[in-house]
């Protein structure tokens, strides 16, 4: 059994500790009706029947088991008419050490096994229409440590990290499915191997500074490239998770986070970051004499540019309460991000929505959003297309942008279940499929998909 498979049993082992049998002085199994009603309960597992995963979280252990399971179709458009079905299965355990041991850290670990296969290599689009769309693997994922100091307002973590967890992302647009509103299109298109983000992180430190109750500082050094180097998948080069490498560049990130009030019911958040690889990044059009890669005359290789780097704003908004400090009514966000032209298949990101939550009366948790992101191809990769078209002809499908729209309404059919229809208008895709040498084949068709998705807590 390997390392990972070892970690994950043991996370497994912990989060069913609770299913297990009961001590001596508890044997006696409590009445079917104690156990309240089903629709109600935290977990779909009963866990606290017999007191034991309480007496787990009493000694600052939190552990558990997520799965999310999803149907999607493309309707129309794409490369071809097609469905799939895949899922995540999420292990994790967190461990609060001044509880067992006196040190104010946080120990935490979380580990995937990831299963089906996802929608977008038949439609041809540069984002996937699901955030948990993977190669299949049983992988070890994020293994930190967290110290918090000078009365919680400075933390530290150190260990595996992903940046996605923390960095450029917006809290209003996590309701919505299609990757292109979870780690910026600019990094994760760009970065080596996607960068340090779901579902490869890689070694670093975090560290996180409350200025002042309404001002945040967060930086971190990272692993550039989570994957070792080399053709193909990058998540086969690294299968299990446990390629701890420290030698794929190293990226810096860091982001400040401005929180305020307009008047005294509508909370809003300002996040500014910035990014830098010290690696290198092949040049999106010419080669290494200075000819296009179009161009009969080319020796085929990319140019080398050294590092790349890129910025982001993001924007959230409470914009109507439905009551003072309730969580029910509208809420938006805007995410901006930009890098170079000429190195990067994404030079600028756009994207924005609308949620509401407790649209429906009686439905106080059930969340509906509808949101729009355009991705614009750098310059560079611009240009190589036009270069092509002037070397093979009109066919060639034109490189300039992909957005996509998607309505989703998120269920809490109870507190352990979640079930989110979706629909996805992937507009303009087919980016990724210009390159050199590829057959010429006409652009693939503005794609509608068609989804269902399921989270349960056990």
């Amino acid at each position: 059994m390997s390392l990972a498979r070892t970690l994950c049993a043991a996370v497994l082992i912990a989060a069913v500790l609770p299913l297990g049998p009961a001590r001596a002085d508890n044997a006696v199994l409590r009445p079917i009706e104690d156990l309240g009603d089903f629709l109600h309960r935290d977990a779909l597992i009963a866990g606290n029947t017999f007191g034991l995963r309480k007496e787990l979280e009493d000694r600052g252990i939190v552990v558990g088991i997520d799965e999310i399971a999803e149907v999607q179709g493309n309707v129309t458009g794409g490369l071809q008419r097609a469905s799939a079905a895949d899922g995540r299965l999420e292990l994790f355990a967190n461990v609060d050490m001044s509880q067992l041991v006196g040190w104010k850290a946080t120990v935490h670990i979380n580990a995937y096994q990831i299963h089906g296969r996802g929608l977008t290599a038949g439609l041809g689009n540069l984002l996937t229409v699901s955030n948990i769309d993977a190669t299949p693997s049983f992988r070890l994922f994020t293994l930190w440590v967290e110290q918090s100091l000078f009365d919680d307002q400075v933390s530290i973590r150190a260990g595996q990290i992903a940046a996605d967890d923390e960095f450029a992302v917006s809290q209003y647009a996590s309701v919505f499915i299609n990757s292109a509103f979870g780690w910026p299109s600019l990094m994760g298109t760009d970065l080596p191997s996607g960068g340090p983000a779901y579902p490869l992180a890689t070694p670093g430190m975090r560290v996180r500074v409350a200025v002042s109750p309404s001002v945040v500082l967060m930086g971190a050094i990272l692993n550039g490239d989570p994957a070792p180097a080399g053709p193909g998948d990058p998540q086969l080069r690294n299968p299990d998770g446990l390629r701890f490498r420290t030698d794929g560049g190293l990226l810096l990130i860091g982001e400040m986070d401005y929180s305020y009030n307009i008047g005294d019911n509508l909370p809003g958040t300002l996040k500014l970051g910035a990014w830098y690889h010290d690696g290198d990044f092949a040049n999106q059009r010419t080669d290494t004499a200075g000819n296009s890669l179009a161009s009969p005359l080319s020796n085929g290789v990319a140019g080398t540019l050294h590092s790349d780097f890129g910025g982001h704003i993001i924007v959230d908004q409470m914009l109507w309460r439905e009551t003072l400090g309730g969580d029910q009514g509208l809420d938006a966000f805007v995410r901006m991000g930009a890098g170079p032209g000429d190195r990067n298949m994404v030079q600028f990101h756009a994207d924005g929505g609308l949620t509401y939550t407790g649209l429906i009366d009686g439905r106080d948790t059930d969340v509906v959003g509808l949101a729009y992101s355009y991705e614009r191809i750098g310059d560079a990769r611009r240009g190589l297309s036009q270069d092509l078209r002037a070397v093979a002809g009109p066919g060639v499908p034109l490189a300039d942008y992909e957005s996509v729209i998607e309505f989703s309404y998120q269920a809490q059919v109870a507190p352990w279940l979640i079930v989110q229809p979706d629909l996805q208008l992937v507009l303009h895709p087919g980016a990724r499929l210009l390159d050199v040498g590829a057959p010429v084949t006409p652009p693939p068709h503005d794609a509608l998909v068609l989804g269902l998705r399921t989270a349960v807590s056990f």
